[in-house]
């Protein structure tokens, strides 16, 4: 029984946020969401990242232990999609990231904060950080088959993943100010995000 109250208490925040979001979008359909997209991607996430990393209690011994879980999991799947691929006969260069970058941190950052605490929320943006560092990189080679350095400075998930390196690895106590700001701006993030979320699924043609 202890079991299934503890998913509900993890899951249910979620799933409240997300039936927010696809009540507002049954009763407002032409929503435009853009201003969350923008938000998410240019402070919302950079601020999440800042501040899971920094003040969770995640240190750079487990930040790089993480980070190589991270990538023998990418390399895992990265061999199971073009196995996939292959034996769908598909173009493997522009449908494999799909199976090798999974845009799951919508929910699974919120979902690891709830199940696990701050350190679970501090090491499920670790990960998030590398899959976030590949989708301005590795993604954008294979769909476009070229490499964009432009298109990775223009990305601000990618100095707040270089900041948040270098306050854990040289120990730099973050300013309580800057905690309280960036703590504000990610939590509103993930009330935005998964309230969008919800949107898209009013919008969601199966047929």
């Amino acid at each position: 029984m202890d079991i299934y109250l503890k998913l509900f208490e993890v899951l249910f925040p979620v799933f409240f946020m997300v039936g927010i979001g696809y009540f507002i979008g049954k009763k407002n359909p032409k929503l435009d969401t853009s201003f969350i997209t923008n938000f998410a991607a240019n402070i919302g996430s950079p601020a999440m990242v800042f501040y899971a990393i920094t003040t969770t209690g995640v240190t750079f011994s487990m930040f790089i232990e993480y980070f190589w879980y991270s990538l023998i999991a990418i390399f895992a799947f990265s061999l199971v999609g073009v196995i996939f691929l292959m034996f769908l006969k598909k173009e493997i260069i522009r449908e494999l990231p799909p199976f090798v970058l999974p845009n799951v941190g919508n929910m699974g950052l919120p979902i690891c904060l709830f199940a696990y605490g701050n350190l679970g929320l501090g090491i499920a943006a670790t990960i998030s950080s590398l899959v976030i560092f590949f989708h301005f990189t590795i993604n954008v080679f294979l769909a476009s088959k070229k490499f964009s350095f432009k298109l990775l400075l223009q990305s601000p998930p990618v100095y707040a993943i270089m900041i948040s390196i270098i306050f854990i690895y040289y120990e730099i106590e973050t300013p309580v100010f800057l905690v309280n700001t960036t703590m504000i701006t990610a939590y509103t993030a993930i009330f935005l995000i998964l309230m969008s979320l919800g949107i898209a699924l009013t919008r969601l043609k199966v047929f």
